[in-house]
């Protein structure tokens, strides 16, 4: 039984690209997103992945990390931390949106709308195969490369 298609997204990313998600059929895919660059939880989550992109790479797998973030805002996140993988720009919420991402949270005892930190698993038929929602950051990339591996 093949898995629901992942919804397909062109946005703009780090290093000159644009990523177009069906595209990219033929690899396995970790999408995560997260709130804001240079925020703590971002920060960590971020270069957990990074840390481990050989060993998801090594799976057969690309990492993408996407938020509302600018791209000068990326591209500085990702000089800073040294990544190995590019970053997407999402500032209408396209990608957002359509994986359901925007959810409405308390900061400050206010109501904002934010991204809720979320990763999905793309098969190489494009096929969402695992979705984490509301991720807590320490453990996340290993629990998420051990899936890649399963898969």
């Amino acid at each position: 039984m093949s898995a629901t298609p992942a919804p397909d997204f062109s946005l703009p990313a780090t290093g000159g690209n644009t990523v177009t998600l069906s595209a990219l059929r033929g690899r396995k895919q970790v999408i995560y997103f997260y709130p804001k660059d240079n925020t703590p939880g971002c920060t960590n989550e971020t270069r957990d992945f990074g840390a481990l992109h050989a060993e998801f790479a090594a799976a057969g797998c690309d990492i993408y990390g996407v938020s509302r973030d600018s791209l000068k805002s990326h591209e500085n996140f990702k000089a800073k931390l040294e990544l190995p993988f590019e970053l997407i720009s999402d500032p209408d919420e396209k990608a957002c949106e359509a994986f359901g991402v925007m959810k409405l949270k308390n900061m400050y005892g206010k109501q904002v709308r934010g991204i809720e930190r979320s990763t999905f698993l793309i098969d190489a038929e494009g096929g969402l195969a695992r979705e984490w929602r509301g991720v807590k950051v320490p453990g996340h990339a290993e629990e998420v490369l051990a899936a890649v591996r399963a898969l």
